[in-house]
């Protein structure tokens, strides 16, 4: 059976993929186990992803790993969260290293256990010159908080005399979020059927392509990554434009 992937035009793939990965208490729950049961098997969706994109050469994926709201959960469930991703970050660490992937972490990290800081870090540092394309994990991640961050420190700066008004223009702002070192998203996916965006890159997905996926997040595979993939380039992407406008620069 032929492959999603064979269909895909290579010359027109998005350059930043951000996936929100939900659903996977529920997966747990239809099996009768308990949530974090879900979350341990959602690995493999991951690694499905991350080596779906590192495939076909799209340089930034970000993935929605644990959210600022997610403090709010159970203690049992954020403390099985924190021993997952802590253990995972060690268990990939050498693929990871060994695919020539760059790993960042943007969120409010000082929130995090500090074993769980100490590891990121050192994976953020070994991978620095690594340059086949980009992990991004979200950690202890809100947009609303990233975006209020940004404000409160161009305030500062246009008070220190350091920026004024006039100068404060998208780039300056975009400069003072955690993905200032990122393109914009060009493509959001989420899966479990939810249609919302859960406070996730609010300013870096304002022109990407939205796609809700009714698929469990530990269900998700290579094929429906692709499948993710084929489904943006049939869009025509217009940021405002008209499609006659577009047609004159071909």
């Amino acid at each position: 059976m032929q492959s999603i992937k064979e269909k895909l035009n290579l010359d027109h793939l998005p350059q930043h993929v951000a996936i929100i990965m939900d659903g996977n208490g529920r997966w747990a729950k239809t099996r009768g186990k308990e949530r974090t049961f879900g979350h341990k098997h959602a690995i493999q969706a991951v690694r499905d992803a991350v080596n779906a994109c590192n495939e076909i050469h799209i340089p930034y994926l970000t993935l929605y790993t644990f959210s600022s709201e997610n403090w709010n959960r159970p203690d049992d469930e954020v403390n099985t969260l924190m021993s997952l991703i802590s253990e995972t970050l060690l268990l990939e660490a050498e693929e990871i290293f060994s695919k020539g992937l760059r790993m960042h972490v943007i969120g409010d990290i000082e929130k995090l256990p500090p074993l769980v800081q100490e590891q990121m870090m050192q994976l953020v540092e070994i991978t620095k010159h690594n340059d086949k394309g980009n992990l991004i994990l979200a950690l202890s991640y809100g947009s609303q908080h990233e975006i209020l961050n940004a404000v409160k420190q161009i305030s500062a700066k246009v008070k220190s005399g350091e920026l004024t008004e006039e100068e404060i223009t998208e780039k300056v702002f975009e400069n003072h979020l955690y993905t200032k070192d990122f393109p914009p998203v060009d493509l959001l996916i989420r899966t479990s059927g939810e249609v919302r965006i859960s406070n996730f890159l609010l300013w870096q997905i304002a022109y990407a392509e939205l796609q809700f996926l009714d698929i469990l997040w530990p269900d998700f595979g290579r094929e429906d990554f692709f499948k993710c993939i084929y489904d943006y380039q049939a869009k025509e992407r217009r940021f405002g434009k008209i499609s006659e406008q577009l047609d004159e620069k071909k």
